[in-house]
């Protein structure tokens, strides 16, 4: 059975502890947690704004208003869906002690970009690379 860590009140990691220790990993798993759950709040409001709107509309303008708001509406929760499942998989990670390592190249990947980004799978340099490689490939 895993032992529970604390985090102290405002803990955020530091590039002078071990990376990846106890605090850290649970740092980020919280930090994941409650991304994970304002995300799925959203979600609950758009389908209960989406419920609510699902009305017949007599003016042909007002409906392709609505039409046009409910089509913006379904693409923020097909990313919001997408941005749960990387959440999920970044959570999996802490759980295989593979988190904070870029997938790439295996090496650490900076607190700072995994506090702005706790979902990133790559270093900034290996990003850097992988998106320019796309966009070579892209204009092929």
């Amino acid at each position: 059975m895993k032992v529970e860590t604390f985090l102290p009140d405002g803990y955020r990691p530091a590039e002078d502890e071990p990376f990846m220790n106890d605090k850290q990993l649970e740092y980020f798993r919280c930090k994941l947690l409650e991304w994970k759950a304002e995300l799925l709040e959203l979600s609950a409001e758009t389908l209960e704004g989406l419920a609510e709107s699902a009305r017949n509309v007599p003016d042909i303008a007002d409906r392709a208003s609505e039409e046009t708001d409910r089509a913006l509406e379904l693409r923020t929760r097909d990313r919001q869906r997408k941005l749960v499942s990387k959440i999920d998989a970044a959570l999996r990670r802490i759980e295989n002690g593979e988190f904070g390592y870029c997938e790439k190249t295996g090496e650490p990947i900076s607190l700072k970009r995994l506090d702005a980004r706790p979902i990133a799978t790559m270093t900034l340099e290996a990003q850097e690379k992988h998106e320019r490689r796309e966009r070579v490939h892209r204009n092929d």
